[in-house]
């Protein structure tokens, strides 16, 4: 007679759960709050569902959230490192993009990773379209909440088919018909410097970057430039066909800035050496009166909410400009861009 021993039992296998076609209900999208339409926030049904493999499967699905509300907010999916947010990207919009021709002081964190803004905490940062004034913009930015900060901090969103539709047709046609110019300064201590904006020491790179991109260019005594570049301020998006507002005309106007500080510059540098400032496309000033219009189009539309930390905030560049409030306490948001997009390749809006 023989005994057998004690019944073998298979042990459970405990991973992160991966997914297949039958992964469509493990991501929920829902209004973040009562009729806030933007941002869509998504979170996860079940436990430990993997973000980057359920993108990955499901791209179609966050684009058509994306393109519908512009910008989804995944939440409980703690995305805390770079490289997490990298995977992100990757799974998402295939790679992040370098930060060039920069106009805001960031950190680079880990490859095209960055910090979201090295402005002062006291600073706010008006509402903005990532990069607009670039002949080849981004159409994704990602943000990802590491650290929230213990108050303020959030980053703000407006509607930019919704800021269109605010503005008056006489205001929109000249501008869509002119577009606008934007003038830099480098070289006097204040905002960035030339060798930082452009990523080099080289002036001859500078200045054959400036040719390629259509922005002209003029060396001053004390190793100063001057920059100007006429580009366009509206657009119809290239998925959904709606016209937007996207551009920079408000955020570098020096009447965006904080009254006293707009006033200081103005005093010190005189209207020509101010670090940014914009007007017609021209080189008209843009009245005052229009201005108020802009500001009050952009903050109407202006949406916000509380950071919690591992947040991943996906925004279309085209769709949502963002903001961020001042802050106190320690923030750190990441930010990284993606899926590279050409003002040649946006078609006009009707006048």
């Amino acid at each position: 007679m023989t005994t057998s021993g004690p019944t073998k039992r298979a042990l459970p296998q405990v991973r992160r759960r991966e997914v297949d076609s039958s992964g469509q209900d493990w991501v929920r999208f829902e209004e973040l709050r009562p009729g806030l339409h933007l941002p869509v926030v998504a979170r996860p049904t079940l436990p430990d569902v993997d973000l980057v493999a359920w993108a990955r499967a499901h791209r179609a699905r966050i684009e058509e959230h994306v393109h519908r509300h512009g910008a989804v907010l995944f939440r409980g999916f703690d995305v805390v490192t770079p490289e997490a947010m990298d995977r992100a990207i990757q799974a998402m919009a295939d790679a992040a993009l370098p930060y060039e021709e920069r106009s805001s002081p960031r950190s680079q964190v880990s490859g095209n990773i960055y910090t979201s803004t090295d402005h002062p905490a006291a600073e706010r940062i008006y509402l903005h379209n990532e990069q607009s004034y670039n002949q080849t913009f981004p159409l994704r930015l990602f943000f990802a909440c590491v650290t929230p900060a213990q108050q303020g901090g959030e980053t703000p969103l407006a509607d930019s088919r919704r800021v269109f539709q605010r503005l008056p047709a006489e205001l929109r046609a000249r501008f869509l018909e002119q577009g606008y110019m934007y003038v830099r300064n480098f070289g006097h201590q204040l905002g960035l410097s030339w060798q930082t904006a452009f990523q080099t020491e080289d002036r001859a790179e500078v200045e054959a970057y400036c040719r390629r991109n259509g922005i002209d260019f003029e060396w001053l005594d004390g190793n100063r430039l001057r920059t100007r570049q006429v580009r366009r301020a509206a657009g119809l998006h290239p998925v959904t066909g709606e016209p937007v507002w996207f551009n920079h005309a408000t955020f570098f106007h020096v009447s965006t800035l904080p009254a006293h500080v707009g006033s200081v510059l103005l005093a010190e540098l005189g209207e020509e050496g101010l670090p940014n400032n914009t007007y017609y496309g021209d080189g008209s000033p843009i009245e005052p009166a229009t201005l108020e219009v802009l500001r009050a189009a952009y903050e109407a539309e202006q949406v916000s909410f509380p950071w919690e930390r591992g947040d991943l905030l996906v925004v279309d560049n085209m769709l949502a400009a963002h903001a961020r409030s001042p802050f106190s306490g320690p923030r750190k948001v990441l930010a990284g861009m993606a899926r590279p997009f050409a003002w040649s390749d946006v078609a006009e809006p009707p006048r």
